[in-house]
């Protein structure tokens, strides 16, 4: 726990939070301001500031409460569809340095609007670089830095 986070405030009691479900490893609670009806956050216990601090074992339990939570809010609210958005740092608009994953219920005529931006050209050497840089170090190569 980080006194100064507000996600362990909630967590310890310290803060009041509209709870959804706990677990002995994660918490899911509605935020203070919602994007949409049943807007939920999952977080972990554990003080986590990014997915690049999670283990493999805690991501894994993670993904499993996202589905759980997902289909209580697919049978509870009867969404259109389901945004699931999990940031990390500042410029990919984390704003609470907690790991958190938003699951946003999304009607077709809420007031999130649309969240991808409108299409762009990349240069051809800059994707084909791109490319080359990430397959040398594919998903399961081995140990990762700590930063991106």
């Amino acid at each position: 726990m980080q006194s100064d986070c507000p996600f362990c405030k909630i967590i310890s009691g310290d803060e009041p939070a509209r709870t959804v479900a706990t677990w002995d490893d994660a918490m899911a609670f509605f935020p203070r301001t919602p994007a949409t009806l049943g807007h939920t956050l999952l977080v972990p216990r554990r003080h986590v500031p990014d997915i690049w601090s999670m283990t493999r074992p805690e991501m894994a339990r993670l993904g499993e409460l996202t589905l759980e939570l997902a289909e209580s809010l697919r049978d509870t609210l009867r969404p259109d569809g389901l945004n699931v958005i999990q940031s990390n740092g500042a410029a990919a608009t984390q704003t609470v340095p907690h790991l958190h994953v938003h699951l946003v219920p999304r009607w077709a005529d809420d007031r999130m609007g649309g969240i991808w931006p409108p299409p762009g050209e990349w240069p051809a050497e800059d994707l084909d670089d791109a490319l080359a840089r990430v397959r040398r170090s594919p998903p399961g190569a081995g140990p990762r830095s700590s930063t991106p």
